[in-house]
């Protein structure tokens, strides 16, 4: 089995993703294993990060226990240090060739234990664990330092971090610091555990060019309410990206390198010419053609009408949509969509005959003279095996796509599942232009299909060269790029002379559409290392680490694609500077000495991705939590800042209704009166059972009227073609639509759309999308979300609650409800603050509504008018889902539109 290769830069969102170091909470109960410290310090500094996890532990036992020390770690960091403090003693990581670490390797593999301390653990991250036996009474440090060069993905920088430290920690703190000479744009951010009161234990600082976010909670903030447990067990992430001018670039000087950030402001896109290339063979039935369908169908339709497109299914053999790549005019996309969703599974896998078949239809339309002058043109593969007919041998299918595509074209390789081998497909990509991707096989492939396309799907400029003066600069990183893309950013590290001059310029050209152009940049030397000098802030040294991990991460790289020959050349000088800088990388490892005997090692190394899907995937559930003897799961069990689900931020005081309740209210909720059942007993004829009432239903919509005679009025929705505006004001700039099913009494999606920010909030059954700047982020329902954006405010409750707020719009939330009338809720509060433009199906009756009187002959009937309209209302029993289901019973005006 041929192993994958080194996970690459490009990962699906740039991510800092770390595990704060954990204990097991049982562990701590039964063995007196107990951390009292816990900090996390990240330095961001121009994109690269240096993040220290340190972890102090005391055994409070009478006998020697175990402790174990977990973090997790991005798959595209590398660790640089790791040392265990016990008794006074320093033990260190000691990191080796590869080669050189094989006799320890060999020696634990022989005493039955796991040789590596790093595993494979989820879509982005590894977990490091050492164990080791502490003394009654002693104390422990460990200490673990990884450094990562963040990606910029989709306009935006991410780090993430993961929160799960299992127990109680009396000192615990968290503390990132930014600083982008370039100054910060924007900053944000996100939380799976964040509770109002833990929002306190957070600060947030920035000014132009610095950001610094502590995270400190008390042990009271940490713990469940009426539990001994942590709340602590989620996402902390922060967003953020740096200002940018139309020249794009940016070189920053340290210590005698420099760093040439480029991603210039402004560009048109260049048109494209993609062709989809889609395995239907049997493996992909199920699930998987059905979330390829659906993304397929979500990407056509954000094609540009300035692209062209075509299709290519395989199984066994490869069949094109159309003759030639056709315009994405509406007819087309229209066309394109049918023939998508009537994809049938079956077959093998002919990889070899698909790929080669839409590089002539490239080819083709090349000749004829059909792809316009200086457009890009792309083949993205989607494929879950490995080729199992046609031409089957992986290398012989390398060499027949290399040779067809001749350099021509970019090749995207998207990998489905875990059948799949992704070291077959990082080459074929990689030989082209391209990259691989794999799809995960879970509930959002969707969306990671539609994120992934989002990333290539506005290319700026192609064939872009770095160029640098040969008298200033002594060595540099890759300085070639084939393609650039809206939201990304081109990065080229390098090494000063000794005698440079006292500018550093730099041109890079590339291509526009229609025409070549050359962007210059320019930095003095003396002002950008004065510039990093401020010891608070940042690492030293950092630029030329940024320079080895840039490097060392292109040299792999290219290992894959070059020759035996070449290989070997790029093997020595990335293995070199590896362990120059002390970096655990594919070709190092770090040998960990316990205190039980030198001869008691354990070995760290950077894992690689097997084919086999039961060794070290992530499968699509939940990120592993740590497992305490007996394998019992440590519990969560506190609902957001310890309330009841009415106390958290539901539709706002329920005053006395007008007229008032026709039955009394008893333990908080109506009832129907003993009477009444009494009356439906008596009228039922002798010999039949005694009806019983109907299920009182949840309306669709339940409206908070402000400044009216009803204060509130529940309305059905019984007529429904299509999507419907709910709800427009272009004052707050937010507009709700949705699509209701007549047929089930349900929304089957709501959609929440802000101008600003520009985002998106689409609500489905079975989770909600948030969109920012063509970026997705699923969420399921019920799963906690506390997310800070300029602007606005999201939050989601352990009911299910997603409240959109801010100081001086109206609040939005949106929850799914499984009681009686199930399916997706709307709630509205702060409805004082719409505008006096508001309108849509529900809008309208934030205008002036006019309330008739009751009926004579039935005092429960009334009429209203509203822009126009009337509509007859009536007083019927509802169940209010504001408060969370079950539900309660109230009497309200109830409307059908």
């Amino acid at each position: 089995m041929q192993p994958s290769a080194p996970s690459r830069p490009w990962g699906l969102a740039p991510v800092l993703f770390l595990l704060l170091a954990a204990l097991h909470t049982a562990a701590a109960q039964k063995n007196g294993i107990n951390i009292y410290s816990l900090s996390v310090d990240s330095k961001v500094s121009s994109r690269f990060a240096h993040t220290v996890v340190t972890s102090r532990v005391v055994n409070r036992a009478s006998v020697m226990q175990e402790a174990t020390f977990q973090v997790e770690l991005p798959k595209r960091a590398f660790i640089t240090n790791f040392s265990m403090v016990i008794g006074g003693v320093t033990y260190p990581g000691n990191i080796k060739e590869k080669a050189a670490a094989q006799e320890q390797y060999s020696a634990a593999v022989a005493r039955g234990e796991s040789a590596g301390l790093v595993k494979a653990s989820g879509r982005k991250t590894e977990q490091f664990q050492v164990s080791v036996s502490v003394a009654p009474a002693a104390k422990v440090t460990f200490e673990l330092v990884y450094e990562e060069l963040l990606k910029r993905c989709l306009g935006a920088y991410e780090l993430l971090l993961k929160v799960q430290p299992q127990q109680l920690v009396k000192h615990l703190q968290m503390d990132i610091h930014i600083f982008e000479p370039q100054g910060i744009s924007f900053l944000e951010t996100e939380s799976t555990f964040m509770t109002n009161e833990l929002a306190d234990a957070l600060t947030v600082s920035q000014n132009k060019t610095k950001a610094h976010i502590q995270f400190k909670p008390t042990l009271s903030q940490q713990m469940s309410p009426g539990q001994q447990d942590t709340v602590l067990d989620g996402n902390f992430i922060v967003r953020y990206d740096v200002h940018r001018t139309i020249s794009g670039g940016s070189i920053q000087i340290e210590s005698g390198y420099f760093v040439h950030y480029f991603a210039p402001k402004g560009l048109p896109t260049i048109p494209k010419n993609v062709i989809f290339v889609i395995d239907k063979s049997g493996s992909m039935s199920g699930r998987k053609i059905e979330q390829t369908q659906e993304a397929l169908i979500k990407i056509l339709d954000d094609l540009s009408p300035n692209d062209q497109f075509n299709l290519v299914s395989f199984s066994g053999e490869a069949a094109q949509w159309k003759p030639l790549l056709v315009p994405a005019s509406a007819e087309n996309v229209n066309q394109a969509r049918s023939y998508a969703a009537s994809i049938q599974t079956q077959g093998g896998t002919n990889i070899n005959d698909a790929v080669l078949l839409a590089a002539r239809l490239l080819d083709s339309a090349n000749q004829k003279e059909l792809l316009p002058e200086g457009s890009a043109s792309l083949i993205i593969l989607l494929t879950d095996g490995d080729p199992t007919m046609g031409e089957t041998n992986p290398a012989r299918i390398q060499k027949n796509v290399k040779e067809a595509i001749d350099g021509q074209y970019s090749l995207f390789c998207l990998g489905f599942g875990f059948d799949v081998s992704l070291a077959f497909l990082e080459k074929l990509a990689l030989d082209n232009g391209g990259l691989t991707r794999r799809i995960y096989e879970d509930s959002d492939s969707t969306l990671q299909l539609q994120d992934f396309y989002q990333e290539v799907a506005n290319p700026l400029l192609t064939a872009v060269t770095f160029e640098y003066p040969s008298n200033a600069v002594e060595e540099v990183s890759r300085d070639n790029f084939r393609l650039l893309f809206k939201g990304s950013e081109i990065v080229v590290a390098g090494k000063l002379r000794d005698q440079s001059p006292d500018v550093l310029s730099a041109k890079v050209r590339g291509q526009l559409r229609v025409q070549n152009i050359t962007f210059q940049t320019e930095s003095s030397v003396a002002e950008q290392e004065n510039e990093f000098q401020n010891p608070k802030y940042i690492f030293h040294s950092f630029m030329e680490r940024l320079w080895a991990y840039l490097t060392i991460q292109q040299l792999l790289e290219q290992m894959i694609s070059a020759s035996d020959a070449e290989k070997q050349a790029l093997e020595t000088r990335a293995l070199n500077l590896s362990l120059h800088y002390s970096f655990v990388t594919p070709l190092t490892s770090m040998v960990v000495t316990k205190p039980e005997g030198k001869e008691w090692s354990e070995v760290a190394e950077k894992p690689v991705e097997t084919k086999n899907k039961h060794k070290n995937f992530y499968l699509g559930g939940p990120l592993s939590r740590f497992r305490t003897a007996g394998d019992r799961r440590s519990r969560i069990t506190a609902g957001p800042s310890g309330k009841t689900p009415s106390d958290l931020g539901r539709a706002g005081p329920q005053g006395p209704l007008n007229p008032p309740h026709p039955y009394p209210l008893m333990a908080g909720k109506s009832r129907l009166p003993d009477m009444l059942l009494e009356s439906a007993k008596t009228a039922s004829p002798p010999g039949t059972s005694a009806a019983v009432p109907a299920a009182i239903q949840a309306p669709a919509v339940i409206l908070m009227l402000p400044r009216q005679s009803v204060d509130r009025l529940c309305v059905d929705i019984k007529h429904s073609q299509g999507p419907m505006n709910l709800l427009s004001d272009p004052d707050q700039g937010v507009e709700v639509t949705a699509q209701y099913e007549t047929e089930k009494a349900r929304f089957s999606w709501i959609e929440v759309t802000f101008k600003n920010p520009q985002l998106q909030v689409r609500a489905i059954p079975e989770h909600v999308v948030v969109t920012r700047n063509r970026r997705n982020s699923a969420y399921k329902w019920k799963e906690m979300l506390f997310s800070v954006i300029p602007g606005v405010k999201l939050t989601m409750d352990k009911a299910g609650l997603l409240l959109l707020s801010s100081p001086d719009r109206v609040t939005i939330g949106l929850l799914p409800w499984d009681g009686p009338g199930e399916g997706l809720r709307l709630l509205l509060r702060d409805t004082h603050r719409f505008s006096s433009r508001v309108g849509g199906t529900l809008g309208q009756f934030y205008q002036d509504v006019l309330w008739g009187p009751p009926a004579a002959a039935d005092d429960s009937k009334r009429m209203l008018r509203v822009q126009g309209l009337e509509y007859s209302a009536t007083r019927l029993l509802k169940l209010d889902y504001q408060e969370g289901s079950p539900g309660t019973e109230i009497s309200c005006w109830s409307v059908e539109l």
